[in-house]
């Protein structure tokens, strides 16, 4: 292979790479919801971005794809990443921040770096249960407006990690 035939392939298969559809995995072990049916309207009506969220059976949120932390709520409820250029957004449960962090521990720090299913945080969902709120983990991608079309690929019982949303570039 010529030294031009070389570079054409490596420069198609950066090309291919580009292109090709990311899946985020589940951020917790529960039932799938659907951007239109997560409990909170500021996320089912798609202002955070496009979203989905699990209506979670044990009280681990683990990461959906590789990538590094870029924020941690004080309130350790909601954890940011950035992942292959998106932003991504794992919130927990419907205005769980009026719980001040009283039953949330978190297991990363802002700027690590973390491997698809590593384990972000806990939650006591009990506490969150006896607060009054839904304690559904909501991920979305803030910046969906960046690429081509980010939608939900799941539908009933999920296990951390199971594919959740396709984001094609």
């Amino acid at each position: 292979m010529g030294l031009f035939n070389f570079l054409k392939a490596e420069k198609d298969a950066d090309s291919k790479a580009e292109n090709t559809p990311v899946m985020l995995g589940a951020p917790a072990k529960g039932m799938f919801v659907p951007m239109d049916q997560v409990p909170d309207e500021v996320f089912s009506q798609g202002i955070m971005g496009v979203c989905c969220g699990v209506d979670p059976s044990e009280g681990k949120v683990y990461a959906p794809a590789d990538g590094r932390i870029s924020q941690l709520a004080d309130t350790l409820h909601a954890v940011g990443m950035e992942a292959f250029g998106m932003e991504i957004l794992i919130h927990v449960g419907v205005d769980t921040v009026e719980m001040g962090g009283d039953g949330f521990s978190n297991k990363v720090t802002a700027g690590q770096n973390v491997k698809k299913g590593d384990l972000l945080l806990t939650m006591d969902l009990d506490k969150i249960s006896a607060a009054g709120h839904a304690a559904t983990v909501i991920m979305a991608v803030t910046n969906s407006d960046d690429f081509a079309s980010v939608e939900a690929v799941a539908a009933g019982e999920l296990s951390p990690g199971a594919d959740v949303l396709r984001v094609n570039r």
